[in-house]
């Protein structure tokens, strides 16, 4: 065995933690194809891995949210509902949701190397495994459950990225508050470090022409960094127009 858990019949009892938290039954193998990672599958040849369920679970996921933020919010407008779907289904928000809600990171099965890279705590892992239960879950049991499942478990995050305001985009937040400022437009100076397999990027947020840094940001990815940065850079503008 290569993982830390053993997945077995006996783990699709509805008072499994698991699946007392998806509030649905899942039929075994079903199950641990949604658990396993790919590198455990291509250390066991005759296994099946998550990606194609997780693939489903993603449609499934943005249909729902889409659905909710739809019906809940008919002044929003287009751009708006796409802000607060695409902060709702991040990887950031569903690996949150696989820690705080699911505990997943107990029962995904990882291969040798994978595991020993502390990958159940990834946060690309635990986002997919939160797409691929959703995936199995309409597999088994149709769209309706699913998206009861969807509701259950990303309703809170979906209200509370509702209500964020300047956090639900930092980067459009700040070019907004740089032009009421009558300020540059915001840019962003890039430096990474680190192996390749475990890169590290560094953001640092400039307006207009000037070189003073306004906000510095580390993120696993460019995206991540610069959005650090950008909210960086807002709260300092907001903290500098306030003590003005």
């Amino acid at each position: 065995m290569t993982n830390h858990v053993t997945v077995t019949i006996d783990d699709t009892n509805p008072a499994h933690p698991l699946l007392e938290a998806l509030g649905v039954t899942i039929q075994p193998d079903l199950l641990i194809e949604a658990l396993t990672h790919r590198s455990f599958s291509h250390e066991h040849p005759d296994t099946k891995n998550y990606e194609r369920l997780e693939f489903l679970g993603d449609a499934v996921l943005e249909l729902v949210v889409t659905e909710t933020l739809f019906n809940d919010h008919p002044d929003m407008t287009e751009g708006q509902l796409a802000k607060i779907r695409a902060k709702a289904v991040s990887e950031e928000t569903l690996a949150a949701i696989a820690r705080g809600k699911l505990d997943a990171s107990r029962y995904i099965l990882l291969g040798h190397g994978e595991m020993e890279q502390g990958g159940a705590e990834k946060s690309s892992i635990l986002c997919d495994i939160v797409e691929s239960l959703i995936g199995a879950t309409f597999v088994e049991y149709g769209i309706d459950t699913a998206r009861d499942v969807v509701h259950r478990l990303v309703d809170d995050a979906l209200a509370e990225v509702a209500s964020e305001g300047p956090a639900l985009d930092w980067k459009t937040s700040l070019t907004v508050k740089a032009h009421t400022l009558g300020l540059g437009e915001p840019r962003y100076q890039m430096s990474v470090s680190g192996p390749e397999y475990s890169q590290q990027f560094t953001a640092r947020a400039m307006l207009g022409e000037r070189d003073d840094v306004i906000g510095i940001g580390h993120g696993t990815s460019k995206r991540k960094a610069q959005l650090a940065a950008a909210e960086a850079a807002w709260k300092n503008l907001d903290a500098a127009t306030h003590a003005d």
